[in-house]
């Protein structure tokens, strides 16, 4: 028998029943308030992840006002991100705002971990995470994915890349037919919640190894393990 067992970041999307054939035309130019926003949350993001990476080190303990800090800000990129060119899944505005928004239609949880690793720290944003920073640089492209980045000039994972180029295809299929295609959604979000992971996984916020797993769909599923059956 089976239970369930979910990886502690999780990415969860519902895609608006009638989204504009048109306004994915125009969304780049309406977005640019919230990059603009994010530019110096992500800048404050790098230097409070510094500190908290050595607050870790000789505590193991991230602290609570960062961890939520930073939290807010990948929470706000998701959002801006998903009712842009990451997946186009929203023509609802973003909200400008690090705390939750539980009615948006893109949500991204990640518990406060109690304790973490001190040794962790020290290899997993970027020993531990190569193998995932290999595959997140063919989802998102060369370049684009902050957290594999230190200059916070491009926040934006879907600039090129697989994640960009299926986003192309689903806005021309929107554009052409007034639908965005079920299965395609579905493989976005998969693609998207693989760099989020990885993005919260090497922000130092979760010592569990992301998965090497496309979880495709806009719910987040449960990881089904085995259970010795009595």
């Amino acid at each position: 028998m089976t239970a369930p067992l979910s990886y502690p970041v999780r990415v969860n999307a519902r895609m608006d029943p009638h989204l504009s054939r048109w306004l994915w035309l125009v969304k780049w130019v309406l977005i640019i308030p919230h990059y603009l926003a994010l530019v110096f949350l992500w800048i404050a993001f790098v230097a409070l992840s510094v500190f908290a990476f050595f607050a870790i080190l000789f505590t193991g303990r991230y602290p609570r006002p960062i961890f939520d800090f930073n939290l807010g800000v990948m929470r706000w990129t998701w959002r801006a991100n998903y009712y842009a060119y990451s997946a186009l899944g929203t023509d609802r505005y973003p909200p400008f705002t690090l705390a939750e928004v539980p009615d948006y239609p893109a949500q991204l949880h990640v518990p406060y971990p109690a304790n973490l690793s001190r040794g962790l720290v020290l290899v997993k944003w970027w020993l531990l995470a190569i193998p995932h920073y290999l595959i997140v640089g063919f989802f998102a492209g060369g370049g684009t994915w902050l957290a594999t980045r230190s200059d916070t000039q491009n926040f934006s994972w879907a600039s090129n890349g697989l994640i960009g180029l299926l986003v192309l295809i689903a806005a021309i299929i929107l554009a052409v037919t007034g639908r965005y295609p079920d299965g395609l959604f579905n493989l976005i979000l998969g693609l998207n919640r693989w760099v989020l992971r990885v993005a919260a996984y090497t922000s130092l916020m979760t010592d569990a190894y992301p998965p090497f797993r496309l979880d495709t769909g806009g719910t987040d599923p449960a990881e089904p393990v085995i259970v010795a059956a009595r």
